[in-house]
């Protein structure tokens, strides 16, 4: 077992570091975390506008009219249906930082350029001008902002290199400097991505857009809404996890923009009154396979706190509850521990595989209903979290999901925690011994 845990860490160790630190895949994870609140706060307008409680809809329909929801959900169009726009912004903004590059030349040069590839249609109405469809601006277009915003930035970084850019005099104000520095680039920038568009109005596709929609955003969307896929993920972000790696991190930095995309094609559905397209999403994997965080380790903290007989494994029970109950288990993985741990690692691994399989199952036959699309905090309470995602059938799986990972890392459990006893009666004879030494 050491053998074999030496070997995968010195394999595995380097790549997972080389994509923790790799440029894109961080801007691309802190983007979706700062938009994060935004998204959620839309997600919940739309639970607010389909509860399914006649006597509200009775009341909100007799208050505000037949178009009651439509009023409820304007908040989700600005937040989760432009969910790209906010994603274009982070990203631009992470990566001039990460450069040195200036901040805001960056964001709008990323922003103008997504624009410019973005179709826009005319209104039969010539007085209210040119609009974009609000798909353009969610999911649909999420993958084609991403690509923008990290060229757009290659580009900018390249003319900055190259010193393309009108140098002012030392007297000229900093601000006014910085406008005219970016001058040059930013026309560069757009010039780049308007030929880019013009050369894709004259295909079948029609646009850039569609384009990676059809080729890249499908392929990459069917690929991680399946189960075998999914299960790969949880195995990778566990193994990592096994050598002290932020597993989740690592791993949601890839995933994050496809799983986001899932869970936003749900909202649009719901929001339609239309049947609802996806198990796998960003819900699916936070709510109902990440049971008490990385490991679904909540059965775990409820054995440390009820049945552990070894004074630093109650300790940790305790200690852990709290937090556990919030998604938060770095002290059990740190400091049962679970890294580089042979005997917990197995159900560390295992546990969230078949919690997936189950919710998989359980959602696929009609026992528990599909996630409605809502962006819940990943801090939200195993059992609110699922009875929010999925109503009452989703709250009862998430408790089943509990008793099932207590039950597997029961023996495991067992094992480590006589280790741990054993270990602190030969402490207390050893301390015991030095004293009558004394």
């Amino acid at each position: 077992m050491r053998k074999m845990t030496e070997l995968l860490e010195d394999k595995l160790s380097p790549i997972a570091l080389k994509l923790d630190n790799n440029r894109y895949l961080k801007a691309i994870k802190n983007s979706f975390m700062s938009a994060m609140p935004l998204l959620i706060i839309g997600s919940f307008f739309v639970l607010f506008a389909y509860l399914p409680i006649d006597a509200y809809t009775e009341f909100m329909q007799n208050t505000f009219g037949d178009n009651w929801q439509r009023i409820l959900t304007i908040p989700n169009d600005i937040s989760m249906s432009m969910m790209t726009i906010y994603v274009v912004i982070g990203m631009a903004s992470e990566l001039a930082q990460s450069y040195k590059l200036d901040r805001m030349a960056g964001i709008f040069a990323a922003l103008a350029s997504f624009f410019v590839v973005t179709p826009m249609y005319g209104f039969s109405d010539e007085s209210l001008g040119l609009g974009i469809p609000l798909g353009n601006l969610g999911a649909a277009g999420l993958f084609v902002g991403i690509l923008i915003s990290i060229l757009s930035i290659e580009i900018l970084r390249f003319t900055d290199k190259k010193g393309w850019k009108i140098k002012m005099p030392d007297a000229v104000p900093q601000n006014v400097s910085n406008s005219f520095s970016a001058l040059i680039p930013i026309l560069i920038i757009i010039l780049v991505f308007h030929l880019i568009r013009i050369g894709f109005e004259q295909t079948n596709y029609g646009s850039l857009q569609a384009f990676i929609f059809d080729n890249l955003q499908t392929p990459l969307t069917a690929l991680g809404s399946s189960l075998t896929a999914t299960i790969i993920v949880i195995l990778i972000e566990g193994i990592l996890w096994a050598f002290g790696l932020h597993g989740a991190n690592i791993v949601g930095s890839v995933m994050q923009p496809i799983w986001l995309t899932l869970t936003a094609e749900n909202a649009t559905a719901v929001a339609a009154g239309q049947e609802i397209p996806n198990i796998v999403n960003y819900q699916f994997y936070s709510n109902f396979i990440k049971i008490g965080g990385s490991g679904a380790t909540f059965g775990l903290c409820l054995l440390l706190l009820f049945l552990a007989k070894s004074k630093q494994f109650k300790a940790l029970g305790k200690l852990s509850i709290a937090p556990e109950i919030f998604t938060i288990n770095e002290s059990i993985i740190f400091g049962l521990p679970i890294v580089l741990n042979p005997i917990m690692l197995v159900p560390f691994i295992l546990t969230p595989v078949l919690l997936c399989i189950i919710a998989y199952v359980a959602m696929s036959t009609g026992l528990v209903p599909y996630t409605n699309g809502i962006n819940i905090p990943w801090t939200t309470p195993p059992i609110i979290a699922g009875f929010l995602a999925s109503g009452w059938r989703g709250a009862v799986l998430n408790v089943v999901q509990i008793v099932i990972s207590a039950l597997v890392y029961f023996p495991f459990f067992k094992v480590a925690d006589n280790l741990a006893v054993k270990e602190e009666m030969k402490n207390e004879e050893n301390s015991n011994i030095s004293a009558v030494e004394v």
